[in-house]
């Protein structure tokens, strides 16, 4: 491990080269994703024009990740993890490169069906990608760090998800789909030179193997068994995927607030400038005591902005709420991700990792279908709003079924 013990400023955090290369990866990994997310989300409307399909989008991706995530962990926990995520990144660059194809009309396929194959490849490679750099991020950080490092590597994510559908709408607005794409595999490249620089002592393969379903088996009871990071991951998870809005965010940019591509960037951009905002305080300002109070508190206040956002008509005002729900799932994001760091033993960060991304997909793909199906049956205000109410619910049930959660201090973890 290349850094010392103890709590340590931002500087020292960046100071460090291994733990510099791998936020390097990790935002350019994001600004790949987020722009081919943003694009395809405005190719699927403009050939279909139907709601429904933009949620077919998350489906797409969500099974293939659902099927490779358990094995991803596995394979990060036995394996070099920085080859794996060199592989994943060069994944990403084939996914970018086969969409580019679609939108130029390169390939002897019509419809929406090759860009929904594309999508799948993305969710498996994409299975990778968490579980790499949560394993790398323990080997470069000192136990004590965790918590600014979480802060931190949470801004640099979510600056990806604020830089990536701001450039993907502009790209399509000013230069079309297919330079859209281009630049999203451009981006891939650079996530995996960022790894190949990258230079750290990995943690040596254990001596024995354990069969791979036993050993998938052994993270999957570790995660049940222990409450405060089961009840993180589950908040999370079902506050996301009742509230989420992002998936139909081209919808309500054509139908409810009439904008072009350079407003579908703006208000994807939106939620990521939020939970900056909060991740730079959180670096600065880490969350040590009542973290699980103010966890259950800000989704609350997520629940609010999913109901806010349903009913404004305003494109700015949209935009300025989208700005408050990005602020409220940052709190979310870093106290689950501290949780994740310091209750993880070494030997299975890949497992739980990829256990917990199982959490995540669950509530952002699975929770664009659902927000899919949902408008499809109720209309989009009445399904964003429904989603909302529920949020909050979840929140109330949470905070009486898991005191452990609501009592939670992380300095009890360290």
């Amino acid at each position: 491990m290349t850094a010392g013990s103890g709590d340590a400023g931002v500087g020292a955090l960046l100071r460090q080269p291994g733990f510099a290369h791998l936020l390097a990866y990790r935002i350019t990994a994001m600004l790949s994703y987020q722009i081919v997310a943003v694009t395809v989300g405005w190719h699927i409307y403009e050939i279909t024009r139907n709601p429904f399909s933009l949620g077919l989008v998350g489906l797409a991706e969500v099974l293939p990740y659902f099927c490779v995530a358990p094995f991803a962990g596995y394979l990060v926990d036995h394996l070099p993890r920085r080859r794996l995520g060199m592989a994943a990144s060069l994944g990403l660059v084939a996914t970018a490169a086969i969409l580019c194809a679609v939108a130029l009309g390169a390939l002897p396929f019509q419809g929406v069906w090759p860009i929904y194959l594309a999508i799948a490849l993305t969710g498996m490679v994409r299975a990778f990608l968490s579980p790499v750099y949560n394993a790398l991020f323990a080997r470069v950080l000192a136990r004590g760090q965790y918590a600014r490092g979480a802060g931190f590597g949470s801004v640099v994510f979510q600056a990806g998800m604020v830089l990536g559908p701001a450039l993907g709408g502009v790209l399509v607005g000013w230069g079309g789909k297919a330079l859209a794409y281009a630049v999203a595999a451009a981006m891939a490249a650079l996530a995996m030179a960022a790894l190949a620089l990258l230079r750290v002592h990995e943690a040596p393969p254990p001596q024995t193997r354990a069969p791979i379903f036993a050993s998938i088996a052994e993270g999957a009871r570790f995660v049940l068994s222990t409450p405060v990071m089961l009840g993180a991951m589950a908040l999370d998870m079902f506050s996301v995927l009742l509230g989420g809005v992002v998936a139909m965010l081209p919808a309500f940019i054509q139908e409810i607030l009439h904008y072009g591509p350079e407003g579908l960037g703006i208000l994807r951009a939106a939620p990521a400038l939020g939970s900056v905002c909060v991740g730079l305080w959180l670096a600065r300002h880490p969350l040590h005591r009542n973290a699980g109070r103010v966890l259950l508190y800000a989704v609350a206040g997520f629940g609010l902005c999913v109901i806010g956002f349903g009913l404004s008509r305003s494109f700015w005002l949209s935009a300025a709420i989208l700005l408050f729900y990005g602020a409220f799932d940052g709190v979310s994001v870093v106290v689950r991700s501290t949780i994740l760091q310091l209750a993880t033993p070494d030997e299975m960060r890949g497992r739980v990792s990829s256990i917990n991304g199982i959490f995540i997909s669950s509530s952002n793909e699975l929770g664009a279908f659902y927000a899919g199906t949902m408008a499809r049956l109720l209309g989009l205000v009445p399904a964003v709003v429904v989603g909302g109410c529920a949020v909050l619910g979840v929140a109330g049930l949470t905070a009486w079924r898991n005191p452990t959660l609501r009592r939670l201090n992380l300095r009890d973890l360290q």
